[in-house]
């Protein structure tokens, strides 16, 4: 008898703990800029889903690069890896939250900042702004901003912002074709 009292307890505690699940979630209000639409978002993500494969072209800080997409998790995160093999290879995570489309950069300075999608990717340029990141101070140097170009079909053209200092310091730029 005592065992089944626990049982029921238990039960209960989820039972409450479902009920007051989705009131918390929903009363939560998303930081950062402004967010795309579910649509858009969902759109923007079919996109990058779409560029899975072998890129290659320039980086503004010289020479050639090669880019790779691949969908992985089931269709639900799209990694793209840039300088693969190298020293400075970097790892940029892409997924939908709810009607947000985020990406975490895993970058070469040692931090994780996430970005959000902002309005107007219906052109097909899909710009980041910041949202958090982790280890790191609000000062530390981090890549804050993020537009990925994909007005021309066959080509990406992304410009990375990195800030330092709270501003804005220089662009990378790289554009890759795919390989062929």
């Amino acid at each position: 008898m005592d065992t089944l009292r626990r049982l029921a307890a238990l039960a209960s505690l989820g039972l409450l703990a479902a009920l007051a699940a989705p009131g918390c979630a929903s009363t939560a209000a998303p930081a950062g800029p402004p967010e795309a639409g579910r649509d858009e978002s969902t759109a923007a993500y079919e996109r990058i889903k779409g560029l899975a494969g072998s890129w290659k072209g320039t980086f503004s800080g010289g020479g050639e690069t090669t880019v790779t997409w691949r969908v992985t998790s089931g269709g639900t995160s799209v990694e793209e890896v840039l300088f693969g093999g190298t020293p400075h290879e970097m790892i940029t995570m892409y997924h939908l939250d709810g009607p947000r489309l985020l990406l975490t950069h895993y970058c070469a300075a040692g931090n994780q900042p996430t970005m959000v999608l902002g309005p107007g990717a219906g052109d097909g340029l899909l710009r980041f702004e910041f949202l958090r990141g982790t280890n790191m101070a609000p000062e530390d140097g981090h890549m804050h901003r993020a537009v990925m170009d994909l007005t021309e079909a066959g080509r990406v053209k992304s410009t990375w912002t990195f800030f330092e200092g709270g501003q804005a310091g220089h662009d990378a730029v790289i554009e890759v074709r795919p390989v062929r």
